[in-house]
């Protein structure tokens, strides 16, 4: 089963049906959900992403949407080797660079976000949401993913 990094980004399509881009997060989580594809997080994409919610809903329904997210993805361990490699990189975002190493220090070769110009050294693939989709959609017998 392949193996995705998604981003706080792209989770925020998804919570906040934020368009045009919330279709390809529907589509992804859609492929997650029956186990077609595994997703990671850091745990600083939750921590992000309740803070998020937070303001734009309320605490209850940011911790319920953020319950409902940990029954679809894991959750990786950010360790003081991936906190030294980000410090280190070129990374103009902090927390790209950690996004980037705990990906690539997992074995995992899709780093998914909205933000591609932010990972332009990157040697994993990075790529949207939307690109992944086509992606399967083009490699992948139209019953498999079901779409």
């Amino acid at each position: 089963m392949e193996k995705i990094f998604i981003d706080s980004d792209i989770i925020l399509d998804l919570f906040a049906k934020r368009e045009p881009f919330y279709q390809y997060a529907a589509e992804l989580f859609s492929l997650v959900e029956k186990g077609m594809i595994k997703a990671y997080v850091s745990p600083i994409i939750i921590a992000n992403l309740h803070y998020v919610l937070r303001k734009l809903k309320n605490k209850d329904l940011a911790i319920k949407a953020l319950q409902k997210l940990r029954l679809l993805v894991k959750i990786l361990p950010v360790d003081e080797k991936i906190i030294d490699l980000a410090l280190a990189s070129e990374f103009t975002d902090f927390e790209d660079g950690i996004e980037y190493y705990t990906a690539k220090g997992n074995g995992i070769k899709y780093l998914l976000t909205r933000n591609k110009k932010d990972y332009t050294k990157a040697d994993i693939i990075i790529m949207t949401a939307e690109e992944y989709i086509e992606i399967l959609k083009n490699t992948s017998p139209k019953s498999s993913i079901g779409m």
